[in-house]
């Protein structure tokens, strides 16, 4: 429009120079800085700035990522008012070691020699969010698990192998995001909706060129939900000096659905149509990014989960004997990122605890047959700690460089375990729940948002004390090879 407009008018003023008597001069130097001074106008007409919106998260990465764009919770296209984009990943593994539910058990020596094999989609996700103006926008996330929903079926391992069929095909279709939020400047914004609680590493950069694994980090992965997302009230921001914030009230976890295996994990969501919130707990996280290519993050949860249940009234629970019996959850991590020069390292430590587990897992195991939970002994205490190194040797080429094409070789390291602590049962009871992993691979990115992904892990399960009082392995060790394409980004929408 103003270049249009610039135009009629030179055109008409050389008409009116070419009548008067004392003619206007007007050099080609003077035309070409105006003309340059209308493409400017028109940029800043097409992509206006949208002062207001400022993401915790997002903000927090963006110098990690030397300002590469990518897509994230949260996150709105700078310069446009609708953004769509997503982030997903195609994967294939084979497994030498067996997934029967009994490896486990008392003989794992009888499925030393088995392997299996699978193709997933673990996660595509679609983002859509819209800039309303002053300050107002919305944001949402669908995601597709594991293809979607069918019906399919099951062998259930806390219900002594039967085979159950579910309306689902390993996986979920599910509105995993959606939110409303006001920001009235950079310091100060306030988000309501269903949203990702950014507690751990993982869950605050849950996208899949976001980790070198061709599958999301197993430690926090097992114990924490991810990625872990509720309806909750938060207040976020940040500094101009690199510090971001964010604070969380959102409703208790659910400890019908704690087991041994994951922890605390399966109490978060809910079963049910609506999301129980009989007690409630808190969220917060802190990033700093005053560095060039360094973010150190420290994030944690805390709140009661006990009497968030369908199974008992609050009147029956406090006349029986779990009437002081609360379930806090309290759980702290740190994680950390670094890139540049060609090296990309992170890490996180998530430590949890879990007040009253003994009461909790006798409540749960005496639960009647066809309720949520899976009658399952809980730990007091969880753990999962890891680290991850990469180098992209295509810096070292100048041409590669350029084009933005990266090739890592990598390294990964993890310890974990969902029983680190617990009451009144034999120690190597549940040995299989602690692990040591290690993992090298490659990740090449032909493109920013592509990537190509192959890892070679070996799970290393805990020794313990064999039937004849003697040391010695208790489990079978479990190693994998394994590929996948992934993606993260933003499309561009034509005009």
């Amino acid at each position: 429009m103003y270049r249009q407009t610039i135009i009629s008018i030179l055109l008409i003023l050389c008409a009116l120079c070419a009548c008067a008597e004392d003619s206007i001069t007007v050099s080609a130097a003077d035309l070409q800085a105006l003309m340059q001074r209308v493409e400017r106008l028109e940029k800043a007409q097409e992509h206006p700035n949208k002062s207001g919106y400022v993401d915790g998260v997002t903000g927090a990465t963006k110098q990690v990522q030397n300002d590469e764009p990518r897509v994230t919770s949260g996150q709105m296209q700078e310069g446009r008012r609708f953004t769509i984009g997503g982030y997903g990943e195609i994967t294939a593994k084979h497994c030498f070691y067996s997934n029967n539910y009994l490896r486990y058990g008392k003989n794992p020596e009888k499925y030393a020699n088995d392997h299996y094999g699978e193709f997933d989609l673990p996660h595509v996700v679609v983002y859509l969010g819209y800039d309303f103006g002053k300050g107002w926008s919305v944001g949402t996330e669908i995601e597709f698990e594991h293809g979607g929903t069918e019906s399919a079926v099951e062998i259930e391992e806390e219900e002594g192998g039967e085979y159950e069929s579910e309306i689902e095909r390993g996986g979920e279709v599910a509105l995993e995001q959606f939110w409303l939020q006001k920001a009235f400047n950079r310091y100060a914004i306030l988000r309501a909706g269903m949203q990702v609680i950014p507690v751990g590493g993982l869950n605050a950069h849950h996208e899949s060129t976001e980790y070198f694994g061709v599958y999301r980090n197993e430690g926090e992965f097992t114990i924490i939900p991810s990625t872990w997302h509720e309806v909750a009230l938060t207040f976020m921001g940040s500094t101009k000096n690199g510090w971001h914030y964010q604070a969380m009230f959102l409703p208790g976890l659910d400890s019908d659905r704690f087991n041994r295996k994951n922890w605390i994990k399966p109490g978060a969501g809910s079963p049910y149509e609506f999301k129980i919130a009989n007690v409630f707990a808190g969220a917060a996280r802190v990033d700093y990014t005053g560095v060039k290519g360094l973010r150190l993050s420290v994030s944690g949860y805390c709140g009661n989960s006990f009497r968030n249940t369908l199974s008992k009234s609050n009147a029956e629970l406090n006349e029986s004997a779990y009437k002081d019996v609360k379930g806090t959850v309290s759980i702290g991590s740190f994680d950390f990122a670094y890139k540049d020069y060609g090296l990309v390292l992170r890490g996180s430590f998530t430590y949890g605890h879990l007040s009253d587990a003994a009461a909790i897992t006798q409540y749960n195991i005496s639960m009647r047959k066809g309720s949520v939970s899976s009658k399952q002994w809980v730990a007091s205490d969880a753990l999962a700690a890891g680290a991850e190194i990469g180098y992209d040797f295509f810096s070292l080429n100048r041409k590669l460089a350029e084009k933005k094409q990266q090739f890592y070789v990598f390294g990964r390291y993890d310890y974990y375990d969902s029983m680190f602590r617990y009451d009144n049962q034999p120690t190597d009871m549940y040995a299989w729940c602690g692990r040591h992993r290690a993992a090298v691979g490659i990740n090449y990115f032909p493109i920013k948002q592509i990537g190509v992904k192959a890892e070679f892990s070996y799970g290393i399960l805990k020794k313990g004390t064999l039937a004849d009082g003697t040391k010695g392995k208790l489990y079978n060790d479990e190693p994998q090879i394994a590929v996948g394409i992934v993606y993260a980004g933003f499309y561009q929408l034509e005009h």
